[in-house]
């Protein structure tokens, strides 16, 4: 009993965005987090529900489009976490049109929110708390997922999410926390057949918030939690490296 006060206090009056709050993980997550007593700001490309006072639905809803991530910025000033959910899968499409569309939605546009809402986090006459950014770029990021569009865009994200993550100075890393969201095949609209429940999957996002993981591997395919760590300390050697040597140039 205790154990679980504890956790929720973490959440209470917190203020979380969640893009593609519309979509199945997107609710699950809506549902999970509001029912430990956070205020869910959903911010969705689709038609918004007028059911506010549902505790599934956020308390709040903010249209938004692809390519006009600046009109968040004042939405984010007043967020505590920024959950970046939204993504397209073109399936097995593998035409110009699809592919681009993968890489706007998937990737440039959640690089461009994570610019905005850094511009309002990491800020030298800021005063605040500190803030997080939770990226679902999912295993596809690292294993095919029969889908080249969706497996580049999202490639494409985690390589700019390590990279931004890994060159945080120590003053930024007081204001801002980055976590990573690497899933595995849960039943949505984008995969109806998926294995996992998108609740089983936002249960398990949460759970590893409150244990402080910066990288967070939920799916049942074993060969992603050696694979995803072993990329990831990878990609920090080599941040690591190149800032080593610009420091000696």
């Amino acid at each position: 009993m205790g154990r679980t006060k504890a956790s929720n206090e973490k959440w209470t009056n917190c203020r979380i965005g969640i893009t593609g709050a519309n979509g199945s993980l997107g609710r699950a997550l809506t549902k999970k987090l509001r029912s430990k007593g956070a205020f869910v700001v959903g911010i969705t490309h689709s038609p918004i529900s007028n059911n506010q006072s549902s505790k599934e639905e956020p308390q709040q809803w903010i249209k938004w489009t692809s390519g006009k991530e600046s009109s968040l910025k004042k939405v984010f000033k007043d967020l505590d976490i920024l959950i970046i959910n939204h993504g397209i899968n073109p399936q097995a499409k593998q035409d110009r049109k699809d592919l681009d569309k993968a890489l706007e939605i998937n990737a440039l546009s959640s690089w461009k929110l994570i610019e905005q809402f850094e511009s309002v986090t990491i800020n030298p006459s800021n005063i605040s708390t500190k803030r997080e950014i939770w990226v679902n770029t999912s295993e596809a990021e690292i294993q095919p997922a029969l889908s080249p569009a969706y497996e580049i865009s999202k490639r494409l994200l985690g390589e700019l999410v390590s990279l931004r993550s890994n060159n945080l100075t120590a003053e930024q890393r007081k204001l801002l926390t980055i976590r990573k969201l690497i899933l595995g095949p849960f039943r949505s609209s984008l995969n109806p057949i998926g294995i996992m429940s998108a609740e089983f999957v936002a249960s398990l996002i949460i759970k590893g918030a409150e244990l402080g993981l910066n990288l967070i591997i939920v799916t049942p395919n074993p060969l992603t939690y050696l694979l995803m760590p072993l990329t990831e300390g990878t990609r920090a050697i080599y941040s690591k490296l190149l800032r080593k040597v610009n420091i000696s140039s």
